[in-house]
């Protein structure tokens, strides 16, 4: 077993997983409007200072959307040589500009340097992002591009069952899918067409 993912890992997991499968065989969007992004936001509260007071409208829902575009374009580059989710597959970015809207996104938030030096220790030096820019899709972006850059990245993987969409890391050397329940439905659809090709 692993170590828990990073906080960063998991924001930006959970950021391509809000296109998942919708258990009638199509891909369910969870961020269709700016309710859906205003409820996402609100169920990760280390994004945002204050995600209870954050309401989404239309502008934010589509920079968010833009950005999730990216990340799953991104995402897919890391998975290869394995193949990217079955709902990416048809309508990926192409790979410098799924890099230039994540580092667009994530510019959006200016920093300040900060100095620390407490008493016995020598100075340390942080960038702080500057009061007021709190910007959601910079803010995710950051996570991204620290998840991107982690050892967690060779990790990732698509999963594959049947009318599956996700992205997970894999935990174990074995795992092949992101959901136990996935693996069985890969294991059904597998006996499935040896019991067709063998009638």
């Amino acid at each position: 077993m692993r170590e828990p993912i990073s906080r960063e890992a998991r924001l930006a997991l959970d950021l391509a997983l809000t296109i998942r499968h919708d258990g009638n065989g199509g891909v369910a969007d969870d961020l269709t409007d700016p309710a859906g992004l205003t409820a996402w936001v609100r169920a990760h509260p280390e994004i945002l200072p204050d995600p209870g007071r954050f309401t989404a409208d239309a502008a934010r829902l589509a920079a968010v959307r833009d950005l999730r575009a990216a990340v799953r374009a991104l995402f897919a580059r890391a998975v290869r040589p394995g193949e990217p989710s079955p709902a990416d597959a048809p309508r990926l970015l192409p790979v410098p500009e799924a890099v230039r809207r994540l580092n667009e996104a994530a510019a959006r938030t200016p920093t300040v340097p900060v100095l620390n030096w407490p008493e016995g220790t020598g100075p340390d030096v942080r960038q702080q992002p500057v009061r007021g820019g709190d910007d959601l899709t910079s803010a995710l972006a950051h996570a991204v591009i620290a998840f991107l850059a982690s050892p967690d990245r060779d990790r990732l993987r698509a999963c594959h069952a049947p009318r599956c969409v996700r992205y997970f890391l894999k935990d174990h050397p074995r795992q092949e899918w992101c959901t136990p329940s996935c693996g069985n439905r890969a294991r059904v659809a597998r006996h499935h067409q040896r019991h067709r090709t063998t009638a």
